[in-house]
């Protein structure tokens, strides 16, 4: 390697040169006025003629040359390199992707040069420091019709998906496309997205096929890599739509639960429930159903419902015609079906810090006595032939017994057994099982708010009126849009990675209806039950001291022990 002074004239251009594209004018303009100024600054790269010839080619620099002979100049200085078996492929396009980036056609046609001097793709990708991936993207433009490489080579390039949309396509297809959409004369530049909307088919991703390789084989569907897509995700497609909705559907069937049925969606991309069906927004539980469907995607999605109990007809009043002029009423902030989900959401989140929240032993036992003050609790004696109740609470009870059908327990046990029974009575559901004002005050206490799902959908979110929906914007950068649904999508989209508790939905109980409570079951009513208890209260001799002081056992029981005076009680 070294420098020596030759006649520019005397230069060959090198055939399989890299960039092939060229400069705009004003780039060799520019070019120009330096060399006249300052000269070459950086000397052009030549090796001797391969084929026994005794002149030289040009490795790199071929503008460098050309202007220099435009400048008039009779010598410039040159680095002479020895000959590469590859004719220079690969310096020529190092050299070249160092200096100014190669438009994707040039990479493109130089990757395929060096391939068909025996590179391998992990070669080239080791060479120019790129990954395969981004090398086989390239490659992808082998698909591309020539007369659209010929003008995506001008400096007219589609975007990443619209590039990715036409190499997909066959060269028949793209032929048809772009006798349609080629430029008209005086037009330099090419409407891709119309080429590529054209060409566009309806995609199936392999991600989001429940069914496996033997249905796939079954309905003949054929998986095809995007290789445009992120190298992180399973990119398989297949433009088989009929075949993919067909193995999908014979998936569900197979996978149908016994209480589920196959639905459809309807125009807005909603499930179709049975008539009088409730959606189940939490938990399902055990008499609830399932419905299965495919979405606008394709994706097999499943939802709970169940339908509402048989009620027997009631006497209605007969509106007279004094009525006709009644004023409809305002829509409320939550709909009904919103307050229904927010009962599902409550009673879930409820059961979930029952279940998992750290509860002290006092607090534990208060809450037993709040469950079965709730509405929702019924006590039927053993003449009402009612024993429903006492088989659901027996399986709780049976756990405090030991093998021998003695009462005996630790207090793990009773702790474990105490949530158990708790979660089987308090309910925040808007049915029969309601507990009332009390199942929010357990939550209050044991922090269920925690335990609240996101409700930044827009399930959820459609249940919300005007008013609401806006008061919902608020700390957030969303702003209200003129549209409900424009809002709505936007809060979706806000708090898709986020978390909305929506106020309606909180367990801290309304001051005014606790209070009432508080009133309506403080005083102590003489009913004449006839219990002793009631009625030396009412001699006035004072309430009846506890059977068991809790103050002197408080350490032992902090401690998880039982106190010793219900050990005594249960032997």
């Amino acid at each position: 390697m070294h420098i020596v002074k030759v006649d520019p004239r005397a230069l060959k251009d090198n055939p399989d040169r890299t960039r092939q594209t060229k400069s705009t004018p004003q780039a060799d303009a520019l070019l120009l006025a330096t060399i006249k100024a300052v000269g070459i600054v950086q000397p052009p790269v030549i090796a001797p003629e391969s084929g026994g010839g005794n002149g030289y080619i040009i490795d790199a620099g071929h503008r460098r040359v050309k202007q220099a002979i435009k400048a008039g100049l009779e010598e410039i200085e040159v680095l002479v390199v020895d000959a590469a078996n590859d004719n220079g492929a690969m310096r020529s396009m190092v050299e070249n992707i160092a200096r100014e980036p190669l438009n994707p056609v040039d990479q493109w046609r130089a990757i395929e040069r060096l391939v068909a001097l025996g590179w391998t793709e992990e070669a080239i990708a080791v060479a120019l420091s790129l990954p395969v991936r981004q090398i086989r993207k390239l490659r992808l433009l082998a698909n591309v019709f020539p007369a659209m490489l010929d003008q995506m080579a001008k400096g007219d390039m589609p975007n990443e998906q619209q590039l990715r949309t036409i190499a997909a396509a066959s060269l028949d297809e793209q032929k048809e496309v772009w006798k349609a959409h080629k430029p008209k004369k005086g037009d330099p530049q090419v409407s891709w997205w119309s080429v590529a909307n054209a060409l566009t088919r309806k995609r199936m991703y392999a991600r989001d096929a429940s069914f496996g390789d033997e249905l796939a084989q079954a309905y003949g569907i054929e998986w095809v890599e995007d290789l445009f897509a992120p190298a992180d995700e399973d990119s398989r497609y297949t433009t088989q739509v009929e075949a993919f909705l067909g193995a999908q559907q014979e998936w569900m069937t197979q996978n149908l639960p016994k209480k589920g049925i196959i639905t459809e969606s309807n125009n807005w991309g909603q499930v179709e429930l049975p008539k009088r069906a409730e959606r189940v927004y939490g938990k399902p539980g055990k008499g609830d159903c399932t419905a299965m469907y495919l979405d606008r995607e394709g994706k097999v999605q499943t939802v709970h419902y169940r339908m509402p109990e048989e009620k027997k007809a009631k006497d209605k009043d007969v509106v007279g015609s004094d009525d006709v002029g009644t004023l409809a009423k305002p829509r409320p902030d939550v709909t009904r079906k919103g307050i229904e989900m927010v009962g599902d959401l409550r009673t879930d989140a409820l059961h979930e810090a029952l279940s998992r929240a750290p509860v002290e032993n006092d607090t534990l036992m208060a809450l037993l006595v709040l469950a079965f003050a709730g509405q929702n609790v019924r006590v039927d004696s053993g003449a009402s032939g009612d024993f429903r109740w006492g088989r659901r609470f027996g399986r709780h009870a049976a756990a405090l017994f030991d093998q021998q059908g003695k009462l005996a327990f630790d207090s793990d046990t009773l702790r474990i057994t105490v949530r158990s029974v708790l979660i089987d009575v308090l309910s925040c559901r808007e049915n029969a099982t309601k507990s009332g004002i009390l199942a929010l005050v357990a939550g209050d206490v044991i922090g269920a708010d925690g335990f609240l799902p996101n409700m930044g959908t827009d399930d959820f979110l459609s249940c919300l009126s005007r008013p609401a929906l806006e008061a919902a914007c608020k700390d957030t950068p969303v702003l209200p849009r003129q549209r409900v649904k424009d809002t709505r999508a936007a809060l979706v989209e806000h708090f898709k990675e986020g978390r909305l508790v929506h106020a309606s939905a909180l367990f801290a109980p309304d001051a005014a209806a606790l209070g009432a409570w508080l009133t309506e079951n403080s005083a102590v009513e003489a009913e004449g039950d006839g219990t002793p208890a009631d009625q030396d209260e009412l001699d006035g001799d004072g309430p009846v001291e506890p059977a068991h002081d809790f103050d002197a056992d408080e350490e032992s029981f902090e401690e998880g022990d039982i106190p010793d005076s219900f050990r005594e009680a249960a032997e």
